[in-house]
């Protein structure tokens, strides 16, 4: 074969199938061949245009799935027929000064998979070999595509603060980010709140782990929570600040509101909710490769699986407003082997 196809996104909300000429990978990368690869509401960087030039093709999706069949020059860790995974950070460069003090995700100088170098809505893939995360053999290329980067944020983020075994932890929302949250707060041995709106909700947090549930449109989510004793970490997954507002107010002492859901309005907080008990809020983007690799490894023994839709991978940009409509449940994958 000496093309492949992928489709480029240009402008706004505009997928184009196209046939692009196979190449030799570059010096530190490889190339590999997509078995799958998971839709993310980043997404919406590459195909709404949010980027710095939209009118340069880029093929979108970070959650990319497959088996190496090249590789390029100075790759010795890797080889042909291995199974690996690519995230949203592409592979940190190791030269920077963040790289050189050992933190990889906030390398200076580090593509992002599906914005600033093509992903994997596409038959083929590049990346840089430090990006690569082996994929074991227990994982399904459609299962393990959404936990390279939903399952990866959530499980980081459960690890930002200083929750014991035993101690109260909540998550906020049960979608696409939080559904893998609540399984991974309960594989940790942490006793789980799960703070959504609805109580039609409840059944469902129950059975994915949650040991409390809270109905953020009967009570306020902060008060239940102070009530429960105080969640010594809080997974902010929704996409709202205002939602996100009142739950500072139900952590316990030096407990930690960590933010992964990537709002348009702002967070605001009361200086003393924050000074009196010792509370922190930090953003959490996502893990190093290696990370990826634990986080792989901890899902295949705790059985900890994403809820997808499979997509065809001719029906791309169908999957993607399936995804943007909210009605998926929870993770919208394509599947490029089928």
């Amino acid at each position: 074969m000496s093309t492949y196809r992928a489709f480029e996104a240009t402008g706004v909300h505009n997928l184009r199938l196209v046939e692009r000429e196979l190449v030799d990978p570059q010096p530190g990368h490889v190339r590999l061949r997509v078995e799958a690869c998971g839709i993310c509401h980043t997404d919406v960087l590459a195909i709404e245009g949010l980027r710095a030039d939209p009118s340069q093709p880029v093929v979108p999706g970070h959650e990319v799935v497959g088996v190496i069949d090249a590789v390029g020059a100075g790759v010795t860790a890797w080889q042909r027929g291995d199974r690996v995974g690519v995230g949203f950070l592409n592979g940190h460069c190791g030269e920077c000064e963040p790289c050189r003090r050992g933190d990889f995700v906030n390398c200076l100088n580090q593509p992002q998979t599906g914005t600033t170098t093509d992903g994997g809505y596409a038959e083929v893939v590049y990346a840089r070999a430090s990006g690569l995360v082996r994929v074991p053999d227990g994982l399904s290329a459609v299962d393990a595509a959404p936990l390279l980067c939903a399952g990866l944020t959530t499980f980081t983020a459960l690890q930002q603060g200083h929750a014991r075994a035993g101690s109260l932890v909540a998550v906020q929302g049960i979608g696409g980010l939080g559904h893998l949250a609540l399984q991974y707060a309960r594989s940790l041995g942490h006793r789980v709140a799960a703070v959504a709106r609805g109580e039609e909700k409840e059944a469902l947090a129950r059975k994915l782990g949650a040991d409390e549930y809270i109905d953020s449109t009967a009570v306020d989510p902060g008060e239940a929570l102070r009530d429960l004793g105080g969640a010594s970490i809080i997974v902010a997954t929704a996409t709202s600040g205002a939602s996100m507002n009142p739950l500072v107010r139900g952590l316990a002492p030096n407990g930690t509101l960590v933010v992964v859901g990537a709002a348009p309005d702002p967070l605001t907080v009361s200086t003393p909710d924050l000074i009196f008990g010792t509370r922190a809020i930090v953003g959490s983007l996502t893990g190093s490769s290696i990370e990826n690799e634990d986080n792989l490894a901890f899902s295949l023994a705790h059985g900890i699986r994403p809820s997808v839709e499979v997509v065809p991978f001719d029906r791309a940009m169908e999957g993607y407003e399936r995804m943007l409509s909210g009605k998926a449940r929870f993770r919208v994958v394509l599947d490029t082997a089928a």
